[in-house]
């Protein structure tokens, strides 16, 4: 098996595994460690800037990804053509990475850089920011390619991506597929995956966790209490 064939035959369903298994067994065994390890209430500057840029972001990025691969190129030909669905992809793509892009250099450079936030930091916390701002910063250097193949009329790649995303939906892994596509987008789709591989065992996991009862419960009330040293 060649490196090609295994990162992008193997490793798909690989890091899948480990996603759904190792999501699975923390929480069952884990309780205590199933949240997101809110530093605010340490250091509040720029927090919700920064928290809302990457959560958008990076939520749109998800979706994007998700149904712009995933929902059949039939479907997509009855509203755009081949063209105007790479520049949709083009442009959704650019606005939501650059707002995670910014959303995660805020929170690494805090959470590097803060002296309260660092004590409390625990090694994973640093690496997942940071391995996500280069998955983020790789995404957008592909624009630069998508951007020239539709000027140029070329879907070629686009389609070879999509193609390769459905064939490891549907369980028929077809590495060859995406034989041919720049090396940037390769790194990128990696790079993703990877991040799929260690989400069990990063604070990542409270994404399963939908607050949906935050909706409607009371508002909680929050009181400094200021001592004073004589």
């Amino acid at each position: 098996m060649t490196l090609h064939n295994f990162i992008f035959g193997a490793y798909p369903y690989l890091a899948g595994t480990i996603f759904i298994l190792g999501s699975w067994i923390r929480f069952d065994r884990e309780q205590y460690t199933w949240k997101a390890d809110s530093s605010q209430l340490l250091s509040n500057k720029n927090m919700r800037m920064a928290s809302n840029l990457f959560h958008v972001g990076i939520l749109g990025i998800f979706f994007g990804h998700m149904f712009g691969m995933l929902v059949p190129h039939s479907w997509w030909q009855m509203i755009a053509t081949d063209v105007q669905h790479q520049w949709i992809a083009i442009y959704a793509g650019g606005v939501f990475g650059i707002m995670c892009l910014i959303g995660a250099i805020m929170l690494f450079w805090r959470r590097i850089s803060n002296p309260r936030v660092k004590a409390v930091s625990r090694t994973r916390d640093t690496f997942i920011i940071g391995w996500l701002l280069v998955t983020v910063s790789l995404g957008l250097s592909t624009i630069f390619v998508s951007s020239g193949h539709a000027a140029h009329g070329d879907v070629s790649s686009m389609i070879a991506l999509t193609e390769w995303v459905k064939s490891v939906a549907t369980l028929s892994v077809d590495s060859s597929l995406i034989q041919d596509v720049s090396l940037i987008f390769k790194i990128h789709i990696f790079f993703g995956m990877t991040v799929f591989l260690v989400f069990p065992f990063t604070r990542l996991v409270h994404v399963w966790s939908i607050p949906l009862t935050y909706i409607t419960r009371p508002y909680q009330i929050v009181r400094t209490k200021h001592i004073r040293m004589n």
